[in-house]
Parts: structure tokens; sequence; C-alpha cells
């Protein structure tokens, strides 16, 4: 019998309850030299660590919303096409968390969170000036980049767990943070 690994998942394994949770290794960052505006989700959904791509699962608004804030139709576009778009508005993306474990997708299952290399990041992308969370757990990260001179803006987040909040809602507040049209 063949046992195959999902390259985003290792190893090791720890039982959580009756759940048998594998520590998960996110994205790395989608990011240019040029950025200067650094959004940050908390950790990637299970679509998005399947397709190896930020934000894939389909019922999450991030692509809609950031598309609408720059007058493009992201969501149209081939994933590199995406990044391409986006890093020509000075946008990187990338998550707080750099593992965890987790079974599912929703952030109140990470378990045993570890963050990502911040001070690293911005020595590869020296223009970054602003930090803006997609949603409460990925704020939970604002103190380690105001230490390292950040603005912090924590929005609302896109995924279609939060839908107590209106697209046109998250829309505006993106909108604002992003200073788009």
């Amino acid at each position: 019998m063949r046992v195959h690994l999902v390259p985003a998942l290792s190893a090791r394994r720890e039982h959580h309850g009756e759940r048998l949770l594998e520590r998960l290794s996110g994205l790395p960052p989608a990011i240019t030299p040029d950025c200067t505006v650094l959004v940050l989700g908390s950790f990637p959904s299970a679509a998005s660590l399947a397709a190896k791509q930020y934000y894939a699962h389909p019922q999450n608004r991030f692509w809609p919303i950031l598309g609408a804030c720059l007058g493009l139709n992201l969501s149209g576009m081939p994933y590199r096409a995406r990044l391409n778009a986006v890093y020509a508005a000075g946008i990187g993306i990338w998550d707080v968390y750099a593992s965890c474990e987790r079974a599912g997708s929703l952030d109140s299952a990470i378990r045993q969170p570890a963050f990502n290399d911040f001070a690293q990041l911005q020595r590869k992308a020296p223009g970054l000036r602003r930090a803006c969370f997609n949603g409460r757990t990925a704020a939970r990260a604002a103190r380690h980049l105001e230490a390292l001179g950040f603005a912090i803006i924590e929005l609302p987040s896109t995924s279609p767990a939060n839908a107590s909040q209106s697209f046109d809602f998250k829309l505006t507040q993106w909108r604002n943070a992003l200073g788009a049209p």
C-alpha cells in the first residue's frame, strides 16, 4: 500500500480530542520588493493549501473585494495574472502564521500557531509600510508588525464564515484602507 502525503502537511501528528491533527505549513509570501501594502490573512484554508493559491475557496470574497478596490475583475483572471495585478498596485499577500495544527479551515480550529518571519519579509520588501489584516484572527499579529514600524489596519474578514457583514460593508472598509476610489 502506498501512502501519499499532501505537500502542505508534515509527518508530525498529535491527538486533539478525537481528531488526529497534522502540522500544516502555509504558503510562501506573494510579494515583490516594490510592495508597500501587505494584506495578511491568518492561515490558508484547506482549499488554498491544496491549490497552492491564496484565497482559493470560491466562496471567499477576497478576490471580488480586492478586484473592486482596484477596478479589476480579479476573479475572472488566472491566478498568476491576479498576482501580477496585485503586485502592480503595490500590494503583497501573506499570512500571519507560518504553520499550525488545524482540522478543517476555520480560524477557531487553529492550534499551536507559529508566526511568519515579518522582519525577514521586510528586508525582502523594504518599501512595506502598511499591514492590512483580513479579519480578527490575523490582527492578533498587530503588535509584531507595529514593532517593525508598520501602520496597522484591521479589516472585516472576507471569509465565508463572516456572513454577518454585507459585501458592501466589507468593500467600503477595504476601499478606505487601500485608498481605492
